[in-house]
């Protein structure tokens, strides 16, 4: 695989991005959003594809269960903003969708989504996950990614993540800007990755509340089992092992999946100083992120 055509980050009206999240700028600003779509917004590497699979099998895996081994979930879900040369675009995935509703993905951060989806008054479902993790998930997934720019290597990189300079911007502007909207629209659903490993069930009944769904019990142990991240990695409609800019040599697209995971890569001096920077940026009381959580509770 040719890593020779990794894009170069850009600076796109504020927020660090490629151009194959700009190109199609124009056609995502200007889609359509119909009042029963559903939008999931996260920073990349937060649980996407999870709950992503989780919306889809709540709406539809009674009466299209194929759809979960058969249809791959870019498919599925679109990924709105993606505009790769030789693939369908984002937008145009999302517009043929046959679904009712529409479910929808993004990374943009809030104030680049489509007005449409505001003017809708669509319900958006945001999961965010804790800073560390979310580093070093993104880190490995820079590196076998080749549609993104070059990682360098783990001190690098995390020095640019605590700077913003990744694709989609600012982790800490992504999930601050996310809650802050939370407050004034009331149909975002935000979700925490600690809490769905957790819980899944718990956070599987307040997901149904919020999108007016009333799933069995049975269907609900059904989806939970197949939503587990062993079983996700396994299902080639899921792991992305399709997409031919993913190189598996070097790190699945579905790693570990675990919560605290960034104690294996974080120096001691690397976390003080990750803290330090944490609490300058991190100022709203109200939102609070776990960087572990009690595994005889999981």
């Amino acid at each position: 695989m040719d890593s020779s055509f990794r894009p170069k980050l850009i600076d796109f009206h504020g927020v660090s991005m490629t151009h194959y999240f700009t190109d199609n700028w124009d056609n995502v600003q200007n889609f359509q959003a119909r009042p029963d779509d559903i939008l999931i917004a996260t920073y990349p590497k937060a649980g996407t594809t999870w709950v992503s699979c989780i919306l889809d099998l709540l709406h539809f895996g009674q009466t299209s269960p194929e759809r979960h081994t058969s249809m791959s979930i870019y498919d599925r879900v679109p990924f709105l903003e993606m505009a790769v040369p030789s693939v369908p675009k984002g937008t145009e995935l999302a517009e043929n969708l046959v679904t009712s509703p529409r479910l929808i993905k993004t990374h943009f951060p809030v104030q680049f989504v489509p007005k449409s989806f505001w003017e809708q008054n669509c319900r958006i479902v945001y999961l965010a996950r804790n800073a560390k993790d979310s580093a070093v998930s993104y880190f490995h997934f820079d590196r076998m990614n080749m549609a993104e720019p070059e990682p360098g290597d783990w001190s690098v990189y995390l020095q640019r993540f605590m700077q913003g300079k990744l694709v989609f911007g600012s982790w800490y502007d992504h999930v601050n800007g996310w809650w802050k909207k939370k407050q004034t629209y009331s149909k975002i659903h935000y979700m925490f990755y600690e809490d769905l490993t957790e819980d899944t069930g718990y956070e599987m009944d307040k997901l149904c509340s919020f999108v007016g769904l009333s799933p069995s019990e049975e269907q609900k142990k059904s989806i939970i089992s197949m939503v587990e991240f062993d079983n996700m990695k396994k299902n080639n409609m899921a792991n992305h092992s399709s997409i031919p800019v993913m190189d598996f040599k070097i790190s699945h697209f579905m790693r570990k999946g675990k919560v605290a995971n960034w104690k294996d890569h974080f120096t001691v001096a690397q976390n003080e100083r990750f803290d330090e920077d944490y609490k300058r940026k991190m100022t709203d009381p109200t939102l609070k992120f776990r960087t572990e959580i009690d595994i005889a509770a999981v």
